[in-house]
């Protein structure tokens, strides 16, 4: 199965270096800013296993305006250094994961959104960043092509936060896992339920796209604010 990495960078594959000017489908952000934000999250992700070896508080970013600062920065580089940022940040993350020992995994750090999370946590929070920002980048991918299980955690993950924030009510059913089935959510939220297969809500949790998703009544989606 192509895991995260490879598919962002057969996604990338398909882009020259004028291509990586235009919009990415994300607004505001070329495919260039898209890819300077994957190369720099993996260093980013490098710094909380630091954290996790040492035991020194080494947060994602120094403060917090460096993330924008670095994939404003990146956006500016030649196409070649863009993608030897990717595959060099990205080797660099694989071999320090490698090296933590089983009794790291349960290490405490905090993300760049304040969460504190278990450094096990970490390989999934580097494997969302890669699917999803690979559909962003516009070149064709999309969101059926995620794994089955990739979709049902990032819809759970999404139904949670989004719960826990501005919408407080959301529940979803997968129309292609659990048709007629309990929604995914408390079940206990007022009417509707949106629906759709489990990679267009996924797509709709975390893009505020709504292609294929529509609520069980016909009445206006809810109104999502932004993802992460």
């Amino acid at each position: 199965m192509t895991d995260g990495f490879e598919y962002f960078v057969g996604q990338l594959s398909t882009i020259d270096d004028a291509g990586l000017s235009k919009p990415s489908a994300l607004p505001g952000w070329t495919r260039r800013h898209v890819v300077s934000h994957v190369g720099f999250n993996a260093r980013a992700a490098g710094r909380l296993v630091r954290w996790v070896r040492t035991g020194e508080v080494t947060p994602m970013y120094p403060d917090t305006s460096a993330r924008a600062r670095e994939i404003e920065e990146g956006a500016h580089w030649s196409g070649q250094r863009l993608r030897e940022l990717v595959q060099r940040e990205q080797a660099a993350l694989a071999s320090a994961l490698r090296d933590l020992d089983d009794s790291d995994w349960s290490f405490e750090v905090v993300t760049a959104q304040g969460r504190t999370v278990q450094a096990g946590e970490i390989p999934w929070l580097r494997t969302r960043e890669l699917w999803i920002h690979a559909v962003d980048l516009d070149a064709g991918g999309d969101f059926h092509d995620l794994p089955p299980d990739m979709i049902d955690r990032l819809v759970a993950e999404a139904v949670q936060k989004r719960r826990a924030g501005d919408s407080p009510g959301l529940d979803v059913r997968l129309t292609d896992r659990n048709p007629g089935g309990t929604p995914v959510g408390s079940g206990d939220g007022p009417t509707p339920v949106v629906e759709g297969a489990a990679a267009d809500i996924a797509r709709w949790l975390t893009r505020r796209e709504p292609r294929g998703v529509r609520t069980s009544d016909g009445t206006p989606l809810p109104e999502l604010g932004p993802w992460l």
